[in-house]
């Protein structure tokens, strides 16, 4: 049986003295991809937030055998975990060049950085082609498959992704999908993955959590949540 990567237990966070999760407990072997499931509001951006050491938490999170509830954000990051937050975040006034290699602004590899940004641009060849082009200047999803690819440049062992698929259309949203999918496969990356659309992020994850107001409700094989009748009216639509 496969490692977890990440361990969570008793997760708390919260906003000054509001409570927002409640004691929740989930894995994430290594090379897997889990997907949080939920309505907004649910709390599931601040799950990943509180990993990413940005909202105030307690309990146990234990990453590559080392405990990082508290830790910095900086300092979680050079461990290897990198956060893709929902609304893009790329740096508009910087070229699509200039962001990947802020990406890899914790990295001295000059020649490993130079390698993985022409990697990345065969994963990602529109960016590619607008390498020279600010930012601000792509389509909603060439931003997306930039916020991506600089986490990328982190080379982490796990990947945050907050809702990728917002406000795509339907034809780049399966792109984008198909992409990660393609990345996890071939370099083994673990992924936690927030999506409001249920029906991609089932099909993409392995295993699959439900939160409801800050507390977890289920969870199991992703196959096995997607075919839960409550989940399918609730999420799927069907």
């Amino acid at each position: 049986m496969t490692s977890p990567l990440l361990t969570v237990r008793g997760l708390n966070a919260f906003y000054g003295e509001t409570q927002v999760l409640h004691g929740i407990d989930f894995d994430v072997t290594e090379g897997g991809i889990v997907a949080l499931l939920g309505a907004n509001g649910a709390g599931k951006t601040s799950t990943l937030r509180a990993l990413s050491g940005m909202v105030r938490a307690t309990g146990e999170i234990v990453f590559n055998g080392h405990s990082i509830c508290g830790r910095a954000t900086e300092e979680i990051a050079r461990l290897g975990i990198a956060h893709v937050p929902e609304g893009r975040g790329t740096f508009s006034r910087m070229t699509v060049d200039e962001n990947l290699q802020l990406g890899a602004m914790t990295r001295r590899d000059r020649a490993g950085i130079e390698a993985d940004m022409e990697r990345l641009y065969g994963f990602f060849p529109k960016l590619g082609q607008r390498r020279r082009q600010q930012a601000g200047t792509l389509s909603g999803g060439e931003q997306q498959m930039l916020a991506i690819a600089r986490a990328l440049m982190l080379r982490p062992r796990l990947v945050l992704l907050d809702e990728p698929s917002f406000g795509l259309a339907p034809m780049i949203v399966a792109e984008v999908f198909a992409i990660l999918k393609q990345l996890n496969e071939e370099d083994g990356m673990s992924m936690l993955l927030v999506e409001q659309n249920a029906t991609a992020a089932i099909e993409l994850a392995d295993h699959a959590y439900l939160l409801e107001t800050g507390n977890l409700v289920m969870g199991g094989a992703a196959g096995d949540i997607g075919r839960d009748e409550n989940v399918r009216r609730a999420y799927l639509g069907y």
